[in-house]
């Protein structure tokens, strides 16, 4: 499939997808509003995860926003006329067990947040739902949501005390604290922090070093990680050693095992 084929813009037009070289980059796209969540986007980037963590082309993801935010969290002039995500009628509408979040923490994909500027509220909830941040300088996390009258309601709560231990997620949450990017990265919430210009570029690196290595094996690693997160040390030994059964008998682990005694870069395809 080519190019042209693999690039799409959802009906609403605030989310975008492309895919290159197994790179799949979903941007919300809705500027004019700082990509805040409405649900047309909200059911559009569901849909667009799944996609591509079901598309074998795609051994990568990264999401990101357009413009100055990456997602200022709720849409909150909806929520005041009484049109938001959380009214009577977008409650019957909303599967709350499969939102962004949710598919994120789901997927086998590995996923990139490139946080291109504020991550607010449920923004910041879905910046900590994938794998990877790279945050811009400008880029902000706000854990706003005590300030709001609410919970962190898409997984923050889950998140923050597994990645920065108790007493810190506890100094965050009751807070409501915004953290710049360097403040982000010495919590441990950022992997690194890049010049604003370099954001893109950098993400697209790192996507495709996992991209280049053997997918199914990437995988399997994920999913080991995340049932690791809920297992005794003996039941997931086990549980590796099962995921490895399979590996054994892809063509992508003989072709590891060729391109190091040939000592040349494998080309793995997936199978």
């Amino acid at each position: 499939m080519d190019q042209a084929q693999r690039a799409m813009r959802t009906e609403s037009g605030e989310v975008l997808y492309d895919v290159t070289d197994h790179i799949a980059v979903i941007t919300l796209n809705a500027p004019e509003r700082m990509n805040t969540i409405s649900g047309p986007m909200l059911n559009d980037l569901t849909r667009l995860l799944i996609r591509a963590n079901e598309d074998r082309d795609v051994r990568c993801v990264i999401l990101t926003g357009k413009g100055r935010a990456f997602c200022a969290g709720l849409d909150l002039r909806k929520e005041r006329s009484g049109d938001g995500l959380s009214s009577a009628s977008s409650a019957t509408s909303l599967d709350l067990r499969n939102t962004p979040p949710t598919v994120l923490q789901a997927m086998d994909k590995p996923t990139i947040c490139a946080v291109n500027g504020g991550a607010a509220g449920y923004g910041m909830d879905t910046a900590l739902g994938c794998d990877i941040r790279i945050m811009a300088e400008s880029a902000k996390l706000a854990a706003a949501f005590v300030k709001r009258g609410v919970v962190p309601e898409s997984g923050g709560t889950w998140f923050l005390p597994r990645m920065i231990g108790w007493a810190k997620a506890s100094e965050l949450i009751f807070t409501g604290r915004t953290l710049s990017a360097r403040e982000s990265l010495e919590w441990g919430l950022a992997n690194e922090v890049v010049p604003d210009s370099a954001l893109m570029g950098r993400a697209r690196e790192v996507a495709r070093e996992i991209a280049a290595n053997a997918p199914l094996a990437v995988q399997a690693a994920k999913r080991m990680m995340r049932m690791g997160l809920n297992e005794t040390f003996p039941d997931h030994v086990h549980h590796v050693y099962l995921q490895l059964l399979p590996l054994f008998k892809t063509q992508d682990m003989q072709e590891g095992i060729k391109a190091f005694m040939e000592k040349r870069e494998p080309k793995f395809e997936g199978r």
